[in-house]
This record gives structure tokens, C-alpha cells and sequence, in this order.
């Protein structure tokens, strides 16, 4: 009998080891980059446990404009599976990056590329929700190829992720039935595609790219937006709240000295938040901005 049962136990002990020894190592997780921490944060949304993100340009004090890559840089895209890029020279670093160092297989999205924009457009992409939907699709596209055990958990996260941007869409919706056609200022062309889906008529642009792109603007166009404040002519002012202009900070105070409500918007998603409630916070503030009725 005991001869038996040994037997009839070794195929069942062989069968486990077998499985044992033919099972599938857990996969590591796919390494992505990210130039920006709000593309960051829309890696992790959709990718999960099934991702390792590393932004970049995550520091709400820093200039992004002024940013010089590191040693550091490089090295995080050393085994970067898919790395997203702003583009539209917003992250020229990157992009010297990533063809002084080539990876095969490496999957690159150049988020500016990819809606149709070039250097010389307004760079700031991530400020239409459309925008970050085609980024999103893309990294789908791209997280499925690499790892393809996981393609319905990715599109799970775009389905999630995607459903998650619509009040925003109705945000947008609803400011722009409110006040389309509105005039407002704007030190810097950051909150500019948002602007644009409201419908607001933005003045002092040419001020505006001139202070973006680090440049004096010219005495005229100070004047122009002076007298737009000190003539009550916009219903608000945005500015960059993370760029530390005093021409600016002037313009802020002359704002306020006139009873111009001041809204500020940042390139950088705040620690601790997500885009969403990032998004959601500065369209709220703008929209009670242009709910005061000016003297």
C-alpha cells in the first residue's frame, strides 16, 4: 500500500515542481519618465501598481523655463520604457536628452507632436483637457506594447481617467456660456488654451510671450497694459504664480489698486494634488474672478 500511494503521489509532486519552476516571474514595473510632474501623475492615474514614474520637473518654485537638467536627469532615463515630453520648447533639455542618449525600444511621446503643435505656439499643452487625452491615449497604445499582460488594466485606467475630466468639461462648458467674450490680462500665455475654450479675449498677448519667453517687453506694451488696469478695461488679470518677475509682481499690485481681481496659475502641478483638482481649483478661481462686478 505504501509502495502505491508513492506512486500515485510522485506525478502529483512532479507536476507541482514543474508548475513551480514554468511559472512566470512577476513582472517589474514599467519604468516611465516624465518631463513634467503633471504628466507624471497622468502615467500613474492610468498605469497603477503596473507603473514606476519619475517626473522630472516637479518643484512648484522653480521656473520651468529657467530648469537645466542634471546628471540625475540622464540617469533616470537610463531604463526608461516610455518617456513623455512636453515639446513646443517647453523641455528643449529633454529632448538633447533623449538623443544624446538612445534606447532601443524605448517608447517616446512628444505630447506637442502629437496634437499638432510646433516650437513658437503657446506651450502650454497640458491646460487642454483634449490635449492630455491624446497624451493619455498614447501611453495606452504604448504601456500595451511593453506589457501586454496588462493591456486591460491600462484601458481600464484611460476609461477611469478619461470619465474623470469631464467636469471640467462641463466647467469649461458652463464659464464659457457665462463669459465668452469677456476681456481679461494676462502677464504670460499659461492659462492661454483655457482661455480660449471659455472664450475670453485676452489682452497684452504680445506682453505676455514677451515676459514667457524672458524678454523686455517693449514700453508700449507696459503702457498698454497699465492703462488697461488703471482704465478698469478687464475683468481680471491671470498671472504666473510661479515665475518672480517684479514688472509683474507691479502689475499684480496695480490690479488689486484698482479693484482688478488677480487669479494666479502655475506649470507645475501642486504637490500633494492631482491634475484635476488642480485644473478644477484655477478655473473655480477665475470663474468667482469674473463673477465681481468691477467699480
Amino acid at each position: 500500500m505504501t509502495t502505491n500511494f508513492i506512486a500515485k503521489a510522485l506525478p502529483l509532486v512532479a507536476a507541482v515542481a514543474f508548475c513551480a519552476f514554468s511559472a512566470p516571474a512577476p513582472a517589474e514595473p514599467v519604468k516611465v519618465v516624465a518631463a513634467e510632474n503633471f504628466y507624471g501623475d497622468l502615467a500613474s492615474q492610468i498605469g497603477g501598481d503596473n507603473v514606476a514614474v519619475t517626473s522630472i520637473l516637479s518643484n512648484p518654485d522653480e521656473d520651468p523655463h529657467l530648469f537645466e537638467a542634471s546628471p540625475e536627469t540622464a540617469k533616470a532615463l537610463t531604463d526608461a520604457k516610455v518617456v513623455i515630453v512636453n515639446g513646443v520648447d517647453y523641455d528643449p533639455w529633454m529632448e538633447k536628452l533623449l538623443s544624446a542618449h538612445k534606447a532601443p525600444g524605448r517608447k517616446e511621446i512628444i505630447v506637442g507632436q502629437l496634437v499638432g503643435h510646433k516650437p513658437g505656439d503657446n506651450p502650454h499643452l497640458w491646460y487642454d483637457p483634449s490635449y492630455m487625452k491624446a497624451a493619455a491615449k498614447a501611453l495606452v497604445a504604448d504601456l500595451s506594447a511593453i506589457d501586454p499582460a496588462h493591456k486591460a488594466d491600462y484601458e481600464q485606467g484611460y476609461a477611469k481617467f478619461t470619465e474623470s475630466l469631464k467636469p471640467m468639461d462641463d466647467k469649461i462648458a458652463a464659464m464659457r456660456k457665462s463669459f465668452a467674450g469677456q476681456p481679461v490680462t494676462a502677464s504670460e500665455p499659461v492659462f492661454g488654451y483655457q482661455a480660449g475654450l471659455i472664450g475670453l479675449k485676452v489682452h497684452n498677448e504680445k506682453y505676455a510671450l514677451a515676459i514667457m519667453n524672458n524678454a523686455e517687453p517693449t514700453p508700449s506694451e507696459v503702457a498698454g497694459f497699465e492703462n488697461d488696469l488703471k482704465g478698469k478695461k478687464v475683468k481680471a488679470m491671470l498671472y504666473n504664480a510661479q515665475a518672480s518677475e517684479p514688472a509683474v509682481g507691479k502689475l499684480v499690485d496695480l490690479a488689486k489698486a484698482n479693484g482688478i481681481p488677480v487669479v494666479g496659475v502655475s506649470e507645475t502641478e501642486p504637490p500633494n494634488s492631482t491634475y484635476q483638482a488642480w485644473m478644477m481649483g484655477q478655473l473655480d478661481a477665475l470663474d468667482k474672478a469674473l463673477s465681481v462686478k468691477t467699480q
